[in-house]
């Protein structure tokens, strides 16, 4: 069994078991977190499909910690015009374990 659903302007294919990175939530580590933005549930050859979401669908999950991802480095370069500046992005991330998923 699997489910698409959206967090933080993204779509996520998630399974039971599974231990995600999302786009940094306001929730507490260990703390319960449910995604009600639902577009598609698969059991087998049950396939529901939303327009845009599905009715009643529910992914449950526990945060399990937050951190920072990988640097990610910038480099803008102009040859022969004397310019070079260089910047550093690390984004902040939550670590959620899917419980389950509903439909």
């Amino acid at each position: 069994m699997f489910a698409v659903f959206a967090s933080g302007g993204k779509q996520h294919r998630v399974t039971e078991g599974e231990v995600i990175r999302l786009e940094l939530l306001s929730e507490e580590p260990g703390a319960e977190v449910v995604f009600d933005q639902v577009m598609l549930v698969a059991d087998g050859d049950q396939v529901a499909v939303g327009a845009p979401f599905v009715e009643g669908g529910k992914v449950t999950g526990e945060v399990l910690s937050e951190g920072r991802g990988k640097k990610v480095h910038i480099l803008k370069f102009k040859r022969r015009k004397d310019y070079l500046k260089r910047q550093g992005h690390r984004q902040w991330y939550t670590e959620v374990k899917i419980t389950g998923i509903s439909k």
